[in-house]
């Protein structure tokens, strides 16, 4: 793609970001699109949001676990920006129209102490930058219309990143096992999904390892007090105006998401 189809695809996604209204597929206007071409309408857009006052606050690795990349039709895993506008705090009422048509996940969110810089980070290095883990609740979101999507339309629209909340129970990497973790999804009380902290690439660890070598040739680093979200441990469930959702985890305790009321127009 030419630098002016890159700048107009994320004109066209920052735009169904403000109005709300989803676009089209990218890959149908541009069916030799690459995943390098994606990642550069992915970083235009954060650059629009950093110039309007938004800050990165961490990234995230989409589509981890083979749940995940069957439901979306893919086959590998995804990166994506968290900015400080993403995070809601849990029990708080999140507002309908922050998204489109969202979905929600559970994840183990890393908190690092040190800055991670790939390539050629191990699974050692990952642990030592590791200040502590939270329980956490990922909305993913898409601009995307139906989420009729490809790996270069999630990679575009920012891994289909929507919202995060964190939980407020830190616990040292010592103290839980993340292959081992369990997790319920709850949804209005509902059971919703149940899954484990190994389906993301067999260790959120390994996640957090490949995200640092991923991103360290494109001159990214994953830097001190960010926060990284590693995957999903379940599939992601549906997300209506008026839910409240739970998630449970072993060793890690609960966090809730709540997303308010649909608005009504006189």
């Amino acid at each position: 793609m030419h630098g002016d189809d890159i700048s107009k695809v994320a004109q066209r996604l920052l735009g169904a970001y403000a109005s709300g209204t989803p676009t089209d597929p990218v890959i149908e206007g541009y069916p030799d699109a690459t995943l390098t071409d994606a990642y550069r309408i992915q970083r235009k857009q954060v650059e629009q949001w950093v110039t309007d006052g938004d800050v990165v606050r961490g990234h995230k690795v989409g589509l981890a676990s083979a749940a995940m990349q069957r439901q979306a039709g893919v086959d590998q895993p995804d990166f994506g920006h968290l900015t400080g506008s993403m995070f809601h705090l849990e029990h708080q009422t999140i507002p309908v129209g922050t998204f489109i048509q969202p979905r929600i996940e559970p994840e183990i969110a890393f908190v690092l102490g040190r800055t991670l810089r790939g390539p050629g980070v191990t699974v050692a290095d990952a642990v030592g930058a590791v200040d502590f883990v939270l329980p956490a609740l990922e909305i993913v979101d898409s601009r995307i219309r139906d989420w009729k999507i490809s790996i270069v339309d999630t990679i575009s629209d920012n891994a289909s990143s929507g919202g995060v909340i964190l939980g407020s129970r830190p616990a040292p990497l010592r103290e839980v096992d993340l292959r081992l973790m369990g997790c319920t999804l709850h949804s209005n009380g509902e059971l919703a999904a149940t899954g484990a902290g190994g389906a993301v690439l067999g260790s959120p660890l390994s996640s957090l390892v490949w995200l640092a070598n991923t991103v360290g040739p494109l001159g990214v680093s994953l830097e001190a007090g960010h926060v990284v979200l590693p995957g999903s441990m379940t599939r992601a469930v549906p997300m209506a105006p008026g839910d409240t959702v739970v998630a449970a985890m072993t060793g890690l305790g609960n966090v809730t998401a709540v997303l308010g009321p649909k608005e009504h127009t006189a």
